[in-house]
C-alpha cells in the first residue's frame, strides 16, 4: 500500500525530527540525508525517483526546518538519530543515501552499525581529507563575477534583512550549478525557502568530523560514489574512496553541479536505480 506520511519522531533526549515516508509500506527501505550541515530537507525530488518500488524516508536534522531539539551537534549525535529513526520504523537494514554532507553522515553510520545498512549512496559528498578546501573555493571563485564576489563577502560581515539574506544564500550556492544560464534561478529558489540556517550546528558538525580515512574501511554493505561533473567539490578527492572502501563503484554525471539530479535527472535515475537494484 503506497502512503504519504508527514511524521514527528522523538528521539531519547527529546528532539523532535521532521520526517516525510512515501512510497509502498513493504517496498525496500531507503534513507535520504540532507547536507549542509544546518539546512533543510530538500531531497523531495530524490524521493519521487524512487518510491514507485522502494519505501523512503527524509527528515530535518535536528535543529534544522522543522525539527527541534537540544543543541547538541556532535556527529555521534547525528549518527544516533538515524539509528533512532531505524529503530522507529521497524527496520533490520535500510539502504543509506546522503547529499553533500549528508554524504559524510550516512559513511559514519555505515561504519559504526554495520549490521544495519544495506547499501549506501555517498552523493556529491566532498571525499577524504581536507585537500578539497582550496580547489573547491577556487573554483566556486571563478563562477562569480568581481561583483558578486565582493558582495557575498559584504553580505557575509553584516546582519542580513530578509532581502539580503536571499541575495547572500544565492550568491553562495549559485556556483554550485554547472548551467550558468538558469544557475541563478535555481539557486535563488533554493534560498528563498524561509527556513533559518543553523549555523551553530553547520560549523559543530564540519569541525568534529571523524577521520574517513582511518574508519570507511570498516564499511562492510556496497556503496555508490555518485558525483556531478561540473560540482567544484573535486570529483578527483570522492574518487579517493574507491580506494579506501572494501566495496564501491563510482558514477560520474555529465553536465551535473553539486545537485545532479536538477541537472541530469535522466543520468541520475538511471544510475541510482540501477545500484538500488542490484543491492536493495
Amino acid at each position: 500500500m503506497d502512503e504519504v506520511r508527514e511524521h514527528t519522531v522523538v528521539v531519547e533526549d527529546g528532539a523532535q525530527l521532521w520526517t516525510m515516508s512515501s512510497g509502498p509500506s513493504d517496498g525496500a527501505p531507503v534513507v535520504l540525508c540532507r547536507g549542509g550541515p544546518g539546512l533543510w530537507d530538500d531531497l523531495g525530488p530524490i524521493a519521487s525517483m524512487l518510491d514507485s518500488a522502494h519505501h523512503v524516508h527524509r527528515y530535518d536534522q535536528r535543529g534544522c526546518g522543522r525539527s527541534t531539539g537540544p543543541h547538541d551537534y556532535r556527529p555521534d549525535r547525528a549518527i544516533a538519530d538515524l539509528e533512532a529513526l531505524r529503530r522507529h520504523w521497524g527496520y533490520d537494514r535500510w539502504t543509506v543515501f546522503g547529499h553533500s554532507w549528508g554524504a559524510a553522515l550516512v559513511l559514519a553510520y555505515a561504519w559504526t552499525h554495520p549490521e544495519h545498512v544495506r547499501a549506501v549512496i555517498y552523493c556529491s559528498g566532498t571525499g577524504p581529507g581536507t585537500e578539497w578546501r582550496r580547489p573547491y573555493q577556487t573554483e566556486s571563485a571563478k563562477r562569480l563575477t568581481t561583483e558578486q564576489l565582493a558582495r557575498r563577502d559584504e553580505l557575509e560581515q553584516q546582519e542580513r534583512a530578509w532581502d539580503e539574506e536571499v541575495e547572500y544564500r544565492t550568491l553562495c550556492w549559485l556556483p554550485d550549478y554547472a548551467d550558468p544560464v538558469n544557475a541563478e534561478a535555481r539557486a535563488r529558489a533554493a534560498a528563498s525557502v524561509r527556513f533559518e540556517i543553523n549555523w551553530q550546528a553547520n560549523r559543530e558538525l564540519w569541525s568534529g568530523q571523524p577521520d574517513v580515512i582511518t574508519h570507511a574501511t570498516k564499511v562492510t554493505a556496497p556503496a555508490l560514489i555518485i558525483h556531478g561533473e561540473q560540482d567544484p567539490r573535486p570529483l578527483a578527492n570522492a574518487r579517493r574512496l574507491l580506494d579506501i572502501l572494501p566495496s564501491a563503484t563510482f558514477a560520474a554525471i555529465p553536465d551535473a553541479g553539486h545537485s545532479p539530479w536538477f541537472e541530469a535527472p535522466t543520468a541520475f535515475s538511471t544510475r541510482l536505480n540501477a545500484f538500488l537494484t542490484a543491492h536493495g
